[in-house]
């Protein structure tokens, strides 16, 4: 063994790391069965996309990516000491939020980074159901802000209480499998929005109400199309690290996850349910109706 200053040093270190690598990086046979279906989903939404009637189907989901999108300006002009006035969902799919103050050079980009960055997370989620299920709730939450700058606004209303309605009616199916597939398909959905709407707003054509537009005039040293392709590309990163970081942390088989979810905020009527289910549940439904009267009485 070779020493350094009288100490032994360990040799072929960069084998080892390299073999951990690639042992963390391949995919075992639940993790294959999550790629497949995730490479599923992108191809079923490319189809529906392009489809003049079918895309009706993925109209909602649509629309959510948009709520991720106003939503992330939100939090970013909240950061900035920005005062944050609505949040708008159109139903041709558009969305604004308007807000007074913050940052320019941090609120704009917000919009596609941060929807880049919810959809890896929700990628990286949809690996492992308890993961799924704490990412559902952090869904909720979503909701539950969206609605209070967009509470004026039929639209979000029912966009949130069918896509809320779709998230229990998933944690029951199969223990919560269904959850997970539902969690990868709206972070799949998510960044693949984001990915398209920077193409086709920036990239492909120039439109003069982008953010990337906004953007080039706060700069005044790129074109939109310069920062559209940056932002791009930051897309493509967070949707490659959602699936690493899941394939990476979420190595437990079918069987192991079925298991620990009966443990972990386990569907009603299970075993180990009985005592924590109704505690929790009292007190989401607490939580919505003491936020839903509130915001009424604001309305």
């Amino acid at each position: 063994m070779p020493y350094i200053d009288g100490f032994p040093v360990q040799e072929h270190n960069f084998e080892v790391f390299a073999r951990d690598a690639k042992d963390s990086l391949t995919p075992n046979s639940t993790q294959r069965t999550t790629l497949i279906v995730a490479g599923v989903y992108i191809v079923v939404i490319f189809i529906l996309w392009h489809m003049p009637y079918l895309s009706v189907i993925i109209y909602p989901f649509k629309l959510l990516t948009v709520g991720f999108h106003e939503m992330s300006h939100a939090l970013a002009g909240i950061l900035t000491c920005a005062h944050i006035h609505s949040i708008e969902l159109d139903p041709d799919e558009g969305g604004a939020t308007r807000m007074s103050g913050g940052i320019p050079w941090i609120t704009l980009p917000a919009g596609y980074l941060g929807s880049s960055f919810i959809g890896a997370a929700l990628i990286a989620c949809g690996f492992d159901t308890n993961a799924s299920k704490i990412a559902s709730l952090a869904m909720a939450a979503f909701f539950l802000c969206t609605l209070w700058w967009a509470r004026k606004s039929w639209l979000p209303w029912l966009l949130i209480l069918g896509m809320s309605g779709l998230i229990v009616l998933f944690w029951f199916v199969a223990g919560g499998v269904a959850l997970r597939y539902f969690v990868l398909f709206v972070g799949v959905m998510s960044d693949m929005y984001v990915l398209w709407d920077v193409v086709d707003d920036t990239i492909a054509r120039k439109v003069n109400g982008s953010d990337a537009s906004s953007f080039a005039q706060i700069c005044g040293c790129c074109p939109s199309q310069v920062w559209g392709v940056i932002w791009l590309i930051q897309a493509f990163a967070f949707f490659a690290a959602g699936i690493i970081i899941g394939l990476v942390a979420f190595k437990e088989s079918a069987s192991q996850q079925a298991e620990d979810s009966k443990h972990f905020l386990p569907v009603p009527g299970s075993s180990g349910a009985m005592q924590l289910f109704p505690t929790t549940f009292t007190s989401m439904m607490l939580c919505v109706a003491v936020t839903t009267v509130v915001m009424l009485r604001r309305w």
